[in-house]
């Protein structure tokens, strides 16, 4: 999914006449995978895991002190910590190395299978008994990892380290052959790469001699979360953040998300009739299927939708974005208004048209640096795995907030160094330092 995000940003083009410089590097991966699967001895897995670990720690660390400089609230740290923690028990703190790293992988399946089988069993998205199988194959796999069985720690770690490998690699692969025939008029998101869902059926084909790539007016994300969009809800730790908040009399709002450019063009995707749910019609709802479907609308503007309900209590706002990848995602989109509210909700449309215009945001005649330093930038760790976890389930406007919020600090403030970060974040455990820092500002 990192890949796939990097890939995006930096658009096609710029590594379009390089397609088999990626399908080598892909195959490079895929032989290399195979080796350390097979044939790799359990010294060099460990300084190979270890090396891994360090770059954990380091990023987590980073991500803390960016983190803190911007004021983020406690689940914001929970990420970067969770990397800090895992960096040093693959370090050897406070246990073995090889004891520590075989746990970490079986952790991670154990987790990621069971969210894919609560996800598939609650939504019953297409393909969700495809995806209940794949969550009891990584149960499977991180059980037999934990019990040594059939292979020892040691050799079993080479395996997951070789997974990892061959699927990066086998990714590289796919997208250097598919941007061999890729029209530059098509966008990346139309590659099979990035379908599954239907999600981009409508994404953009260009026409035109690329007049309107430049942005004048700003893109700006509104969001309502759910929990600030009603009167005295119901508190649940991250729940009233992420799905769903409930007010006094048992209501369920899941919250709204909607985007803007200028005076010309705003997408908000609502349902026709307005629907009062309580928590068991909510939980019916959820289900992505045809019976869910209902007939949506499009809302005409910010202005009427601030005073018909309520103003937004978020919003992100982007400079650096494609106008008419824009426009011509929307035109596409708009031709259905079918509204479901776990498969095409007003989170998903946001999202995907987000996607859209920031694509090829980061083009520049250099994309292997580029694409470097993007991979070793944190932020597009935590965007890649919002991303994810979406695709598993679906958009959700708080999921769309901190989708929105990290995009923009990737594409808005690469001025912003990590360095600058670190400093601001120094600064801030001293006395008094966050009055001083505000000042500065």
């Amino acid at each position: 999914m990192m890949l796939k995000l990097a890939f995006l940003l930096i658009g096609s083009q710029a590594f379009k006449s390089q397609w088999h410089v990626l399908s080598t590097l892909g195959a490079a991966l895929v032989l290399a995978a195979g080796g350390i699967a097979l044939w790799a001895s359990d010294r060099a897995v460990l300084l190979a895991g270890e090396a891994a670990g360090l770059l954990l720690a380091v990023i987590g660390l980073l991500t803390l002190a960016g983190a803190a400089s911007r004021q983020a609230r406690m689940v914001a740290l929970l990420k970067p910590l969770g990397l800090i923690v895992i960096g040093a028990l693959i370090l050897d703190w406070p246990v073995d190395t090889r004891i520590a790293l075989p746990v970490l992988f079986s952790i991670a399946f154990a987790f990621d299978g069971i969210g894919r089988i609560a996800t598939a069993l609650v939504v019953r998205l297409p393909r969700w008994r495809s995806a209940v199988t794949f969550g009891l194959a990584e149960l499977t796999a991180a059980a037999l990892i934990l019990a040594e069985w059939p292979l020892p720690h040691s050799r079993s770690l080479a395996l997951c380290i070789g997974i990892v490998l061959a699927l990066a690699g086998w990714l590289l692969i796919r997208f250097g052959l598919m941007l061999r025939t890729l029209d530059s008029e098509v966008a990346i998101l139309n590659l099979p790469i990035f379908g599954g869902r239907g999600w981009f059926d409508s994404a953009p084909v260009l026409v035109g001699t690329g007049e309107g790539d430049i942005a004048e007016h700003p893109m700006t994300v509104h969001v309502w979360t759910p929990a600030g969009c009603i009167v005295a809800p119901e508190r649940r730790l991250l729940i009233d953040r992420y799905v769903a908040a409930v007010d006094a009399d048992g209501v369920v709002s899941t919250g709204h998300a909607a985007l803007e450019m200028g005076a010309g063009l705003y997408i908000s995707h609502y349902p026709a009739v307005e629907l009062q749910r309580s928590g068991s019609q909510f939980l019916a709802s959820l289900r992505g299927t045809a019976e869910n479907d209902l007939k949506g609308l499009f809302q005409p503007s910010y202005a009427h939708e601030s005073d018909w309900w309520c103003p937004a209590d978020a919003q992100v706002i982007f400079r650096n974005y494609n106008p008419r990848r824009l426009r011509a995602f929307w035109a596409g989109y708009r031709q259905d208004d079918t509204y479901n509210l776990t498969n095409r909700n007003c989170a998903v449309v946001v999202a995907h048209a987000l996607e859209a215009a920031l694509e090829g945001s980061l083009h520049t005649r250099f994309p292997w640096a580029r694409l470097v330093l993007l991979l070793a930038n944190p932020d597009i760790w935590i965007a890649a795995m919002i991303r994810s976890r979406a695709h598993l389930g679906t958009w959700t406007p708080g999921m769309t907030l901190d989708y929105a919020r990290t995009l923009a600090r990737i594409v808005e403030q690469r001025d912003y160094a990590w360095s600058a970060r670190l400093r601001d974040f120094l600064r801030r455990l001293r006395p008094g330092g966050t009055r001083r820092g505000a000042a500065a500002a």
